[in-house]
């Protein structure tokens, strides 16, 4: 699982600095008020040794040593991104993505640590917990990201009347999907979605009879029809590179928890049930 994260890494270092040399819409869009294009290129030799290249070299290398030398790149870019953004009141953009990607390594260096159970069965707290969770993330990953997106890319936020129909319609039966999901899951498995406060039990009724992971499902397709909404392919791309990553990096980790607490049941699940892919003879 390291390894290919690290693979993913090193890949979007590459094709982000590609698209900086080949768009110059791209570029502005990663740009900082008052800060010369020089003192922004001159980040690019850095990033792409000491981040990208040992990604690579991590990729195919199992090194404690190198998974912190690439932590602290990260940390450095996105200290520095921060400082910018505060003496300058712009490049929201890069210094999201940075704090983005410092995580994306904190996880990756951490991640085996993050999943635990719920301590508690109670349906009324866990559905609670349940609910600021959902709150909290789609307000960052469905509002606040698009938002800043749009402007950075030089997009207008569109009226109401403007919204394609399609994609709201598309938007709110996935809404609706992911919320089923998550009160499936509190219901039946005795926890959250969370993966610091997982179930107690394997969730296999409702709308996981069917597919696995229901809520990446509603998740993705809530944010391609946010593109379909705004006609923003920015977005669809980030929606995307959003399934790329849960799907390479997050989901190996929660499949290797899940057999090691659920064992052959969630292997005959596996087994069974499709990731995307819905198989309703099962």
């Amino acid at each position: 699982m390291k390894g290919t994260a690290y693979l993913i890494q090193a890949t979007l270092i590459v094709l982000w600095w590609i698209g900086l040399i080949s768009s110059k819409q791209f570029y502005n869009a990663f740009q900082f008020p008052g800060i010369s294009e020089i003192g922004f290129n001159s980040f690019m030799l850095p990033d792409l040794s000491v981040i990208a290249v040992l990604s690579v070299v991590r990729a195919y290398k199992s090194s404690r040593d190198i998974e912190f030398v690439i932590l602290g790149g990260f940390a450095f870019a996105t200290l520095y991104c921060l400082n910018a953004s505060i003496l300058s009141g712009g490049g929201f953009l890069p210094t999201s993505i940075m704090t983005l990607g410092l995580s994306y390594n904190f996880f990756v260096i951490l991640g085996h640590k993050v999943f635990r159970v719920s301590n508690t069965s109670n349906r009324l707290l866990n559905t609670t917990k349940t609910v600021v969770q959902i709150i909290c993330v789609w307000t960052i990953t469905l509002l606040f990201f698009p938002l800043l997106i749009l402007n950075s890319f030089g997009h207008n936020i569109p009226e109401l009347s403007d919204i394609n129909i399609l994609g709201l319609f598309l938007f709110l039966v996935f809404s609706i999907y992911g919320l089923y999901s998550a009160l499936i899951m509190v219901k039946e498995g005795k926890g959250t979605p969370l993966p610091i406060d997982q179930t107690q039990k394997l969730v296999t009724n409702g709308p996981y009879r069917f597919v696995r992971n229901p809520m990446a499902v509603a998740g993705i397709g809530q944010g391609i029809s946010i593109s379909i909404m705004v006609g923003s392919i920015h977005i669809f791309f980030y929606s995307m590179l959003g399934a790329v990553l849960w799907h390479f990096v997050v989901k190996p980790l929660e499949e290797k928890d899940m057999e090691k607490r659920f064992g052959k049941d969630y292997s005959e699940y596996k087994q069974n049930v499709g990731c995307w892919i819905p198989k309703f003879k099962w």
